[in-house]
């Protein structure tokens, strides 16, 4: 069994717990909070797992990586704190732990990150003996391993098209809904997630890990941005009032351009409401939200994933789906051994002993 901590008890913390418990070849060590309210309080009630677990929330940080877990999940968000987030993975690396998160967008493609993100990794690696893969849904294996797998079962191919197509109303982080996204704020604010540059920041290892999978190289990375207002103000669930005439609706592509043309795309359609920008796509199969992949070529393949987790709620769907190809990668990464890795050299592999067993079933039956 393999000790594994979850850093960070949020949307994706939370799937980490239970992913963690599930999981055969793991057993739940730690759980590190930041909320002094969660610290004490039982990693099962903190997750929904609907039991007690048996292990209690802390914020000591130098105690638990002191104890020389073999895995850590971190699941505490970068998106605000990127250079914290580095130096804390950075920590945990160091301390000789195989570590997985979806925090890190600079390094989901290991061969074009940055020597600020990539070097501290590696020295952390090489004096701790840990390991790092950074991977999620979108950038994740919604533009890697899935379109890639797709690609194989054409004969000619001329693009690819990763879309991720969302009602943001069910993700459960207003901050960047709102601040990062812009999300109700008035058309004129500039939201930091959509400042040029930024969405290649984000997206573009993305397109370069599927262009190195393709054997073609990128003559350039292109992004292109429409924006529309709410005609009415709308409320939500979860988050309140948006005001009509604010943002209500974004879509984005980010380009990898091959021979001159956009080959490999990836592409999203982000809402709040259904009714705003009602002309571009919407989920497939309705609904709240899904992934798609369109292989342009011959033939023509189309392939929709829809996930859903914590009453049906989509977004939670895709937080678990990121936890999984996350959690279910640490016993290959112990194995493997130190060293950064990213979405090609981790494989997607089969739930193997899983199937309609419960996690006492595979422990000892």
């Amino acid at each position: 069994m393999i000790p594994t901590v979850v850093w960070g008890t949020g949307n994706v913390g939370r799937a980490a717990v239970r992913a963690v418990e599930a999981h055969p070849a793991l057993t739940l060590a730690a759980v590190l909070v930041h909320s002094p309210d969660k610290v004490g309080r039982d990693a099962g009630e903190l997750a929904g797992v609907g039991r007690a677990l048996g292990v209690r929330a802390t914020d000591d940080v130098a105690a638990v990586l002191a104890t020389g877990p073999r895995a850590v999940v971190y699941a505490a968000s970068g998106d605000l704190r990127p250079d914290e987030a580095l130096d804390d993975v950075v920590e945990a690396v160091r301390a000789g732990a195989a570590v997985v998160t979806p925090a890190l967008y600079p390094l989901y493609d290991r061969h074009g990150a940055p020597p600020e993100f990539r070097d501290p990794v590696l020295a952390a690696a090489a004096e701790g003996g840990g390991s790092l893969f950074v991977s999620g849904v979108d950038p994740g294996w919604g533009n890697d391993v899935l379109p890639l797998l797709i690609s194989g079962l054409g004969t000619t191919i001329d693009a690819i098209r990763c879309q991720e197509i969302f009602d943001y109303t069910t993700y459960d982080q207003e901050n960047s809904v709102r601040d990062l996204i812009g999300m109700g704020h008035p058309m004129e604010y500039e939201p930091p997630m959509l400042a040029p540059s930024v969405p290649t920041m984000v997206w573009g290892g993305q397109l370069r890990l599927m262009a190195r999978a393709l054997g073609v190289e990128l003559g350039d990375i292109r992004e292109t941005l429409d924006r529309r207002p709410l005609d009415a103000t709308v409320r939500t669930r979860a988050m309140g009032e948006f005001a009509a005439g604010t943002q209500g609706a974004v879509r984005f592509e980010v380009q990898g351009i091959v021979g001159g043309e956009p080959r490999i795309v990836i592409e999203h359609i982000t809402r709040v409401h259904p009714s705003c920008a009602p002309d571009w796509p919407s989920p497939p199969g309705g609904g709240d939200g899904a992934h798609r992949v369109i292989v342009e070529g011959r033939p023509r393949i189309e392939v929709t994933v829809e996930a859903t987790d914590e009453d049906e709620n989509r977004s939670a769907g895709g937080n678990a789906t990121a936890v999984g190809r996350l959690v279910n990668a640490i016993d290959w990464l112990v194995a493997a051994g130190p060293g950064l890795y990213d979405a090609l050299d981790v494989p997607l592999r089969p739930a193997a002993g899983r199937l309609g067993r419960t996690r006492k079933e595979v422990t000892h039956g």
